[in-house]
């Protein structure tokens, strides 16, 4: 404190950093870009350890004996399936009441604002068909749920006969503290989302759905289960929830340990663990699999049907088997087993999962990088901002009264006026309003007028507007009063330099994946623009470091480290279908990213684009 009260020392520091700002600034990027590459190196990580002392232990018997019984279940329920062409909803009905729940069905609608071309719907009807197991032992104010998703075709036919094979099992064991409700949901996450709605009786997305007749108590944690074969070689844990939301550590590492303690091979991020970590292909591994849960995490996406679960405080996660070609099988009875251990210990929490990490990063199942590991990453990038900010603000205030970069000696300048700082950040996030609005309220007047179907209108739309925004300069300098005062650039970018700072660190504390990411690609071209560099260049750099081309780098980035490698033309497509499922995701599920890039961060980019073409 005395180094800033004293204002010789204060002034001596000040000129220090301004003197050696690009250098500082070089080695905090790389040291931030080298700090989180060694988050995955095994000496830098913890070791996962169970927090919550009701699960401490996974000293239970499990019996489940019925993984043959299952099985044909699941294969009668895949006859009745395709007999009515969808969810045999009467048929499930009478099964669950055979095994003694109390059983209700939930009817649902919704209208897509376009068409969603991956999955073939626009107008979604459906029914959720939903059993309660009461809890004999307690007043039944707390619950917990086990999810299986009515998929299209052959999918998932197993993992809704084990659904029903643990009903049953579990109605016959007296030792169950809460209700227990077995859900089959159709059309996956929209039938997710209408039930969870009705369970909570909110209405977020604007979804049609008809009241809920039957409920357990308060939903402490929750299973989606994914299974597609009678034999599975392992089985994957899927943690990524809606706008980067993960459970509570505790849920990962009681998947873990069962499945330690039973002999079942499990994965994350679909790739297995590895002991040489003090190699380059073992450090390599674990690197590419944090990578995978930076990408899907940074998505702002639910990765499945437990994702919603984690916007109303409900521990969740998918499981879901893979068949491969390794020659390590586990058959459905093994499955059932790991689950009721599961839902055994998940049966003796007195409370909510609270006691271990909400903010993590895993490289591996039984590794994990903490909040306070990570975070210095990104706060390597960010200081970078504000030292630029700093230097800034010291020219600003040291600017010669009499003398300014050509202005003669004897003439004052002007400093710049309001309205030339507020008008590009006006039109800027105009610019911004309209990539979010347009593209679906123009999706009829452009296919009327174009051949083209509603995705692709909204899609094309979108990118038409992102490009329109490069001519921004152009327009904004006609409105611009002073334009040729060297303090208007110096201005903005203060402006830009400080509200960019601000809205990376706001998405670093909600979703850090999403602010690093963006941090890696705006921080270079923010901390060094200026209109003094040569205009082709740097106007290529800042295209190719935009907001747009990082999301189309994400593509390609993550379908190399899923080890399915795509063409230039391959990957252009998954690009453009990334855009409409964003913009899907926002409209149905709440997703936070689409807004976010529109409404701010490319708004924000435009700035450093006028500042660039300053006049």
């Amino acid at each position: 404190m005395g180094l800033l009260s004293d204002p010789n020392r204060r002034r001596a520091l000040t000129k220090l950093l301004t003197r050696l700002n690009a250098p500082i600034c070089v080695m905090c990027y790389l040291a931030g870009v080298a700090w989180f590459m060694g988050l995955a190196f095994e000496p830098f990580t913890l070791r996962t350890y169970m927090s919550e002392n009701a699960m401490g232990s996974t000293m239970v018997e499990e019996r489940f004996p019925a993984g043959e019984r299952a099985l044909a279940t699941g294969r009668e329920f895949a006859a009745h399936k395709k007999k009515v062409g969808g969810m045999p909803v009467d048929w499930l009905v009478k099964t669950m009441q055979s095994r003694g729940l109390e059983v209700f069905t939930q009817s649902f609608t919704r209208k897509l604002p376009f068409p969603d071309e991956n999955k073939e719907r626009y107008m979604v009807r459906g029914t959720n068909v939903y059993g309660i197991l009461r809890a004999p032992r307690a007043p039944r104010t707390e619950a917990l749920v086990l999810s299986a998703p009515c998929s299209e075709g052959n999918n998932n036919n197993q993992a809704v006969g084990l659904l029903l094979g643990l009903a049953q099992y579990f109605r016959s064991q007296i030792h169950w503290a809460k209700d227990i409700i077995f859900l089959v949901n159709e059309h996956d996450l929209i039938g997710m989302q209408a039930w969870l709605e009705g369970y909570h009786h909110t209405n977020t997305t604007g979804g049609d759905w008809s009241p809920l007749q039957g409920r357990g108590g308060s939903i402490q944690a929750a299973l989606s289960l994914e299974l597609s074969s009678d034999v599975i070689t392992s089985l994957d844990l899927v943690l990524e929830g809606l706008n980067g939301q993960l459970p509570n550590l505790d849920l990962a590492n009681l998947f873990y340990a069962f499945c330690q303690k039973i002999g079942v091979l499990c994965t994350i991020q679909g790739k297995l663990q590895r002991n040489d970590w003090d190699t380059t292909s073992g450090y390599s591994h674990a690197a590419q699999t944090m990578m995978l849960m930076v990408l899907k995490q940074a998505s702002g996406r639910p990765w499945g049907d437990h994702g919603l679960f984690l916007r109303y405080h409900i521990e969740a996660a998918s499981i879901r088997g893979i068949n491969s070609f390794r020659q390590y099988k586990t058959d459905t009875t093994t499955i059932g087993r790991l689950l009721e251990g599961m839902y055994r210990k998940l049966n003796n929490l007195l409370e909510r999962l609270h006691q271990s990490y909400f903010f993590y990063l895993m490289p591996s199942l039984s590794r994990f990088v903490s909040i306070g590991y990570y975070m210095p990453a990104f706060g390597l990038l960010a200081v970078i901002l504000l030292l630029r900010a700093l230097d800034l603000w010291v020219q600003l205030s040291a600017s010669p009264p009499g003398t300014e970069d050509g202005v003669a000696g004897g003439v004052q300048p002007s400093s710049p006026g309001v309205l030339s700082i507020l008008t590009p950040v006006v039109i800027s996030h105009m610019t911004g309003v309209a990539l979010y609005t347009l593209p679906i309220l123009s999706q009829e007047m452009a296919v009327q007028h174009f051949p083209v179907s509603e995705t692709e209108a909204v899609v094309l739309t979108a990118i038409a507007i992102y490009t329109a925004g490069l001519a921004l300069p152009h327009n904004t300098h006609r409105l611009l009063q002073g334009e040729g005062i060297e303090e208007g650039w110096r201005v903005l970018k203060l402006v830009a330099l400080l509200y960019l700072a601000v809205l990376l660190g706001c998405t670093a504390l909600i979703n850090f994946s999403l602010g690093f990411i963006l941090a890696l690609s705006l921080v270079p071209i923010a901390a060094f623009i200026t209109p003094h560099t040569p205009k082709a260049l740097s106007a290529a750099i800042m295209v190719l470091l935009s907001p747009g081309c990082t999301l189309l780098y994400c593509v390609f980035v993550f379908q190399e480290l899923q080890e399915t490698p795509v063409s230039l033309q391959d990957g252009w497509m998954l690009f453009l279908s990334v855009i409409s499922q964003g913009i899907l995701d926002h409209a149905l599920y709440g997703s936070l990213v689409y807004p976010l890039l529109a409404l701010l961060i490319y708004p924000c980019w435009l700035l450093l684009w006028n500042i660039l073409f300053w006049k």
